[in-house]
């Protein structure tokens, strides 16, 4: 009954940005650690930025200079804006989330994944 919705993918020139967005719903009590990874084609998934409940983030290497993750607990959301796009960032882009929630008669503690968006920097 969690989803993980992402939005705001998109083709981008390099140097240019995007905000990635991500809503969680369905019976949630608690959102603890959200965050986004990437795949791109022929690699393994890896962790892009994580950010905690109580706000500690971290970041790959490769984006820690360029990117900066938020969320909004109101709101169910985690955003990612993403600067200073390399053709290297193009991927699909999940979000991830560390949730407490009621499954019919049991809470349950899990991780979620979104279904994915597509960022591609190219000219």
């Amino acid at each position: 009954q969690v989803q993980l919705v992402e939005s705001g993918g998109g083709l981008v020139q390099p140097g240019g940005s995007l905000r990635l967005s991500c809503a969680a719903s369905g019976s949630i009590i608690s959102l603890y650690s959200m965050g986004w990874y990437r795949q791109a084609p022929g690699k393994q998934r890896e962790l892009v930025a994580r950010i905690t409940s109580g706000g500690f983030t971290n970041f790959a290497t490769s984006v820690k200079d360029r990117f900066t993750i938020s969320r909004d607990n109101a709101k169910k959301t985690v955003d990612l804006q993403m600067n200073s796009l390399k053709p290297e960032d193009t991927a699909v882009y999940y979000c991830n989330a560390d949730v407490l929630s009621r499954n019919y008669y049991s809470d349950i503690r899990d991780v979620y994944w979104g279904q994915g968006t597509q960022v591609t920097v190219s000219s």
